[in-house]
């Protein structure tokens, strides 16, 4: 596992609003996870050039038939992720995806402004699931999370082996 962030504390009450968002959100996973990657699209849809499977097609982003499946695991990753962030005291994404992760983004060009739209893109999925939820300690609790995520995809942001 990765070990990147270790200082930075993620509280019990961050970890309880980003558990509950997460148990209501989950069953809707893919839908959520769609409406992520077209609000990335929309936000920055130059965007759409870091994916091989978009490049080429005509067909609308909703009918991308390799869209959902890939917007769905991002966004389950993510959320898993989040939620998993206080027991371990860390990031616990399999190292070998994060190396993976890491050698993806870089070897697409993926640069901060591509993360900063993400994270907003993310910040508005959420809260347009969890309307009833939302906050600003939920907001700050899912930033910190995908921070963390977001520093250890870095970390691993170079070559492939």
């Amino acid at each position: 596992m990765a070990n990147i962030n270790e200082g930075r504390a993620f509280t019990e009450e961050q970890e309880a609003l980003v558990v509950k968002s997460w148990n209501v959100m989950k069953k809707n996973a893919g839908e959520l996870g769609l409406k992520f990657f077209l609000r990335i699209f929309e936000i920055a849809p130059s965007a759409q050039k870091l994916f091989s499977f978009l490049r080429d097609s005509n067909v609308p982003l909703e009918q991308n038939q390799k869209l959902k499946p890939h917007a769905m695991s991002v966004f389950v990753m993510t959320c898993e992720s989040a939620v998993q962030l206080r027991k371990a005291g860390k990031v616990t994404v399999r190292e070998s995806t994060l190396k993976k992760l890491g050698a993806v983004h870089f070897k697409y060009g993926v640069v901060n402004e591509h993360f900063e739209v993400t994270k907003f893109a993310l910040l508005e999925t959420i809260k347009e699931a969890v309307p009833e939820l939302w906050s600003p300690e939920m907001k700050s609790a899912w930033s910190e999370a995908y921070d963390q995520l977001v520093a250890a995809i870095k970390s691993e942001m170079k070559p492939s082996s």
